[in-house]
């Protein structure tokens, strides 16, 4: 989108700046919900203007990490559209029980709850011990976050329900202790767990994943950007891998759509397809 006002100006040049000044690249994100999480960070960090912003981004650089908190949505919850979950339980899992060793990517990771599900979820069917997750953010506080593994006590209750609806055999309270009004849930859940500064934007593939969870993170691209992750998940996924999205997301206009068929259609699960 090319700007029209002095503030999609001042929003064009800003994003430039991050990206030349520290290579976090917002350019082709969906450019109204940036500008919306930019006008909030102006207002909650108590900059006059973008311009203003974009001084103390390049000269501050306790700057940075704030302004990433607004611009990377770290809203989620465990088991969140557990729907999707069961899908995976009851759908999946008995074709990833073929391979002796697997690998799990979840992209877009945020602080960790869509980690944490999987990570119980293979445990429950047995597959823990023979998979190796790779939980991947381009924002190092969230990241931190996910490796602490502790959420707070009133988000419990949800992240309960949802699990029950998965078909779980087992129960949430099993795999955390709660204190201080937290949830810490069990270090052994992210044993095989790989944490790791990745971009969808700029950096290169991830090879051999039989399984992707990517939720709720291309709806905040352009179609560009879309394109280019949807390639990336296709070249990191092994022979016949499974690609997951979010429930507003879909491969229907991709260029690269043809790579995958539809698995469980309802869930947005799709199955690479021979190359």
């Amino acid at each position: 989108m090319m700007p029209h006002s002095v503030e999609d100006i001042e929003i064009q040049l800003l994003l430039e700046a991050l990206y030349h000044q520290y290579h976090y690249d917002f350019r082709h994100y969906a450019r109204a919900s940036v500008k919306r999480r930019l006008i909030q960070a102006r207002t909650q960090l108590g900059f006059s203007s973008f311009s203003a912003m974009q001084a103390a981004l390049l000269h501050d650089l306790s700057t940075l990490p704030r302004l990433l908190n607004y611009l990377t949505v770290q809203v989620s919850e465990m088991f969140r559209d557990p729907a999707y979950f069961r899908a995976l339980r009851e759908k999946i899992i008995p074709h990833l029980r073929t391979y002796p060793s697997l690998k799990v990517w979840v992209a877009g990771c945020s602080n960790g709850e869509e980690l944490y599900s999987l990570s119980i979820l293979f445990r429950e069917e047995g597959l823990e011990q023979r998979t190796m997750f790779y939980a991947t953010d381009i924002n190092p506080e969230a990241l931190r976050a996910a490796e602490a593994g502790i959420y707070p006590l009133d988000q419990i209750r949800k992240f309960t329900e949802n699990h029950q609806q998965t078909a779980a055999p087992t129960s949430l309270s099993d795999y955390y202790t709660a204190d201080y009004g937290r949830a810490a849930f069990d270090k052994t859940l992210r044993e095989r767990v790989v944490f790791s500064d990745h971009s969808l934007v700029t950096d290169a593939v991830f090879g051999e994943m039989h399984l992707i969870s990517c939720r709720n993170v291309l709806i905040y691209f352009d179609r560009s950007l879309q394109d280019r992750a949807l390639g990336l998940f296709r070249d990191s996924l092994a022979r016949k891998g499974f690609l997951g999205l979010g429930a507003k997301e879909s491969l229907r206009f991709s260029k690269h759509a043809e790579a995958f068929a539809d698995f469980v259609r309802e869930e947005k699960i799709y199955q690479r397809r021979e190359p």
